[in-house]
């Protein structure tokens, strides 16, 4: 669609047309219901909801009470048609919200929703024009509870939704651990002025204090200042300027720091304080980089001394002074960590500028109770979170045809999320051993890893839908919408929280769901279980006949080995795709000798010659013989020591891995073979 609509922003008259398709932007309107709004100064974000039907890949184990038969397969799979429910998040300029209204009547089909949630600033404003160009009634909501209403649904559902911000480091971006109780914060809310909230449950939030002196001050005087009437100019100008050559300093009025009190001599003494000492002119760079100092540490002290009087270390700050702009992010961390000594950590979110529209959807869905369910991020169709470079300015962005239409979408999880309650410190625990985000080496090795395996997972997804057509056309469109992805994480490594191996991943089987791809992998697991299978009584039989020593040592190689059999690592999918009898002996066999990489194995012997362990928690990987040939006889062990192990597996599908559903097929079955583990 070409989106038109030339509004002149101070002595910037925009082009604004920029073809983008419409089915990128707002999707799933023919299924939508449940509108909301939320209008600001400059931006418009839109919530609605919808429902999304999709293949899902389903396995139904065969009756085997008959006698078994050599080939017989295991399970039999089939593909179903299902339908869950996924919320939309967009944002974009106000000078766009009339052609995107346009836009949304003309594909609107569901004539149920009668009412429109609306908050912000501008609901006022375009109260009559939304009417009239929906037919839709706008219900006007407190900004505020949608606000902290918002804040708490991503905070609850988001993985690394907030996170420090360090300028100099080699990650800037430093995500939290979803913590399970998320209350009490603070929230500071720095819009034209500030607003300083405490929120101590769902429903319990009260505004116990503030300033007038906020984003519209820094705004106002800035535009007095260096006649610069846009918000990011002004903020680009800060990113340049030096403060010291407008501000006095500790050491301009003692020639050093003032020991006695334990100031340092390049703190600042005086905002401005040159000004009125030195007749010559100063930079419009210097002004704008003194006056944000000034508004930060001015916020930065109330926020300290807040959190200091109700107590609270986890301090969140938003508005549209922050959204996503690293030099008021900087700023404001450098001032949080100077007044608290460290103590507390100023925090920011990812997804900041949706609050108000997701608090204003809750407000109008909380008869259908999202509350109730948890909601995971759809990386396939979120934008992500970008680095807004002050380097780059917007009006060239927007000449670019790349001004923002940002979105974020959340699908319905099967199941409520809980924090695994066998875990002594939920908040501790991170499963992921790299983060990809901070150590680079690793995530250029990663993203080249992925790339080069897209060929084989297109060629996957095809040959698991032979019988249809169109298969290789969805194919090629996942491919393209991958590679995209993996070239987006390579610049922005942080747009979806920490990176990791398994972000990577999820975000792969997003992109392939996207395009009914639900388990390309599916009978290639099924193949490589009914064939370890077979095995399976051999290996556990010569397993027995060695001395305990030697048991304990086969046992180990066996899940190393098993570990090998991995169609996500190029190497091994290549042997696999031309040596299909490629077996367990042959892995065992090229093992490399101990030391291993990580070798823990001499404490394992010294544990295992102990009393037994009272319960093995055991995440489980790869299908076929990984599974079969080297987890099951290495529990079996256990077992036989009486521990109780808990088998853990994926609930959906990650190439090669199995999944929950397959995986209570695959124990029944050797329940009935093996007594110990029946």
């Amino acid at each position: 669609m070409a989106l038109s609509g030339g509004a002149d922003r101070g002595s910037h008259s925009m082009d604004k047309s920029i073809t983008l398709p419409p089915d990128e932007i707002f999707r799933n309107l023919e299924n939508a219901k449940r509108f909301a709004i939320d209008i600001g100064g400059s931006l418009t974000k839109l919530a609605y909801y919808s429902t999304v039907q999709h293949k899902v890949a389903k396995v139904r184990s065969f009756d085997h009470s008959a006698k078994e038969t050599d080939g017989d397969p295991l399970y039999e799979i089939s593909v179903q048609e299902e339908i869950t429910a996924r919320l939309h998040f967009i944002k974009f300029e106000n000078a766009y919200i009339e052609t995107c209204l346009d836009f949304i009547k003309d594909h609107l089909v569901n004539t149920e929703t009668k009412v429109i949630k609306a908050t912000g600033g501008g609901a006022y404003k375009f109260k009559d024009l939304i009417e009239k160009k929906l037919k839709l009634k706008v219900d006007k909501e407190d900004e505020m509870t949608c606000l902290i209403k918002g804040c708490n649904f991503v905070l609850k559902n988001i993985p690394h939704e907030a996170f420090v911000y360090a300028k100099h480091a080699d990650s800037e971006f430093r995500f939290q651990n979803t913590h399970p109780d998320i209350f009490p914060y603070l929230l500071i809310n720095i819009g034209s002025g500030v607003s300083i909230v405490k929120v101590e449950s769902e429903d319990k939030f009260e505004r116990i204090g503030g300033s007038s002196i906020g984003g519209g001050t820094f705004w106002g005087l800035g535009a007095l200042l260096t006649k610069t009437k846009r918000f990011d100019e002004l903020l680009q100008l800060a990113s340049k300027g030096q403060h010291t050559n407008v501000d006095m300093l500790v050491k301009d009025i003692y020639g050093g720091a003032y020991g006695s009190l334990g100031l340092t001599g390049d703190l600042i003494a005086s905002s401005f304080g040159k000004s009125a000492t030195t007749d010559k002119e100063f930079s419009k760079e210097d002004m704008a980089k003194s006056l944000l100092h000034m508004i930060s540490n001015d916020i930065g002290q109330l926020a300290c001394l807040y959190a200091k009087l109700h107590n609270l270390t986890r301090v969140y700050f938003g508005g549209f002074f922050i959204r996503g702009h690293p030099v008021t992010m900087h700023t404001i961390t450098y001032s949080i960590n100077f007044f608290t000594k460290g103590e507390v950590q100023a925090l920011f979110l990812r997804h900041e500028g949706y609050l108000g529209a997701i608090g204003a959807f809750l407000k109008g869905a909380e008869e259908d109770n999202p509350n109730q369910y948890s909601w995971g991020e759809n990386y396939a169709g979120s934008s992500g979170l970008m680095s807004v470079s002050p380097d780059l300015n917007p009006v060239q962005r927007a000449r670019s045809g790349t001004f923002s239409f940002d979105m974020l979408e959340m699908d319905r999880l099967e199941r409520q999320l809980v924090n695994l309650p066998l875990l002594q410190d939920p908040t501790s625990y991170i499963p992921d051993t790299v983060d990809l985000t901070e150590d680079a080496l690793a995530r250029e090795y990663w993203l080249f890893c992925f790339e080069e395996a897209l060929d084989g997972v297109v060629k996957r997804a095809v040959a698991s839908q032979k019988d249809q057509p169109e298969a290789v056309e969805r194919a090629e469109k996942f491919r393209q919408k991958y590679r995209h992805k993996l070239q987006t994480l390579r610049h922005q490594p942080f747009a979806y929280g920490s990176l990791t191996v398994r972000s990577l991943l999820d975000t792969r089987e997003h992109c392939l769901n996207e395009f009914n791809f639900p388990d390309p992998y599916s009978k290639i697991k099924q193949k490589e279980n009914d064939m370890a299978l077979k095995y399976y009584l051999k290996v556990v039989k010569s397993v027995e006949e060695l001395s305990w020593e030697q048991r304990q040592f086969t046992l180990v190689k066996g899940l190393l080995a098993g570990n090998v059999f991995d169609w996500g690592a190029k190497a091994v999918s290549d042997v696999l795709e031309s040596d299909p009898d490629f077996g367990f002996e042959q892995a065992k066999q090229q093992l490399q000798e101990r030391p291993w990489l990580v070798d823990a194995y001499n404490q394992w012997i010294e544990r295992m010659k102990g009393p037994p362990h009272k319960c093995a928690l055991f995440f489980v990987d790869n299908s076929g013989i990984d599974i079969i040939l080297g987890v099951f006889p290495f529990i079996r062990e256990l077992l036989i020591r009486g521990t109780e192990v808990v088998l853990a597996s994926n609930s959906g599908p990650a190439l090669n891995d199995v999944t929950n559903s397959e995986l209570q097929i695959l124990t029944e079955r050797i329940a009935a073979m093996d007594p110990v583990i029946q």
